[in-house]
């Protein structure tokens, strides 16, 4: 899982193209009458990882089925999660608020729209070998960072680490898409890595692998947006509102699934994708079951402020080719109570 911000976008393309999402990715069961259910496809935006438990138990234990609806999870084509959902082959998908941004306004707008929060808070930062200066911001200085080269990225390192007193100039940006980084930084191959702590995070205490890490939310509360989200297609969710809700009711039982009892729904992950590690599915899905839901009541709410902050931080910085208005790209209005 390279929950990073950008990551699913710019990772996607060394993926299949859209044609070899047709084979569902998921083990779930299908009764006889399954024909008579509605089709929905469901596009992960990564390989299945623990951010995903919760739609592989609502398929597995049947949730939608009792919500008539017959459910394919499949993975995401060569232009990524979004596309695909913008062109209403696919009803549902994974993304990010910050990748969405292009798409919310503007002449590259997509019909897309984030209907579920699946993480409450913004989980991503960066981590680095123990005791080499950078468990704060400032400490990247004369640093080797893996950078995607994506404006929006660059401009929050920027951001965390003037907030912190440094000099961003003097971090060194080493383009890489670091897709173990447990090795990366054992080769020190470079110093400090973007990640989402749920997964990389885990994998390097499974490993027993000594770092330093700061979250990006704890440096500035405007990069506490929402990351990842079940987004939409907008001409599904007006002809079919009573289904995207079914969906959500179903999704939503999932994920309180897996919060209740993370080792059943490890395993339940485990048995639709075998390759995972076992270790490190078990250990992240025990730190994602208190992240879900966080602080709120009602599973998958988007709080408007926290959508808002984050879209008027790119206006201000000139990271949106257009004005990113309030309150636009999301809505709650399919959340389950």
């Amino acid at each position: 899982m390279k929950k990073k911000i950008l990551a699913a976008v710019l990772t996607a393309c060394m993926l299949t193209s859209v044609a070899a999402c047709g084979s569902s990715e998921d083990s779930g069961k299908k009764d006889s009458g399954s024909e008579d259910l509605e089709k929905i496809t469901f596009v992960l935006d990564w390989t299945p990882n623990t951010n995903h438990t919760g739609l592989y138990v609502a398929k597995e234990k049947g949730y939608f089925e009792k919500e008539g609806l017959d459910v394919e999870i499949v993975q995401p084509p060569e232009d990524g999660a979004d596309a695909l959902v913008a062109s209403g082959k696919a009803q549902f998908g994974v993304s990010f608020q910050d990748s969405m941004a292009p798409g919310v306004a503007g002449d590259n707008a997509l019909p897309n729209t984030a209907v579920a929060a699946l993480i409450q808070h913004n989980t991503s930062g960066i981590i680095s070998r123990k005791g080499e200066g950078m468990e704060r911001p400032k400490g990247l200085e004369g640093k080797k960072y893996a950078t995607w080269d994506a404006p929006i990225e660059k401009a929050m390192m920027q951001n965390v680490v003037e907030k912190d007193g440094g000099d961003f100039s003097k971090v060194e940006l080493i383009p890489s898409t670091v897709t173990d980084e447990v090795s990366a930084l054992k080769s020190k191959s470079v110093d400090a890595i973007w990640i989402f702590y749920a997964w990389a995070g885990v994998a390097t205490e499974v490993a027993n692998l000594e770092t330093d890490y700061f979250a990006f939310k704890d440096i500035n509360p405007v990069f506490d947006y929402y990351t990842p989200v079940v987004i939409a297609n907008n001409d599904f969710l007006e002809e079919k509102p009573d289904t995207a809700k079914a969906f959500l009711r179903a999704l939503k039982q999932g994920y309180e699934d897996a919060i209740v009892d993370p080792d059943e729904a490890a395993s339940i992950l485990l048995e639709a994708s075998p390759e995972l590690d076992e270790e490190l599915v078990k250990a992240s899905q025990e730190y994602l079951k208190d992240q879900y839901k966080a602080d709120v009541k009602q599973w998958g709410y988007i709080d408007p402020a926290r959508w808002n902050a984050f879209y008027g931080w790119l206006n201000e910085n000139g990271l949106s080719e257009a004005e990113l208005p309030e309150n636009a790209g999301f809505s709650n209005d399919y959340l389950p109570e």
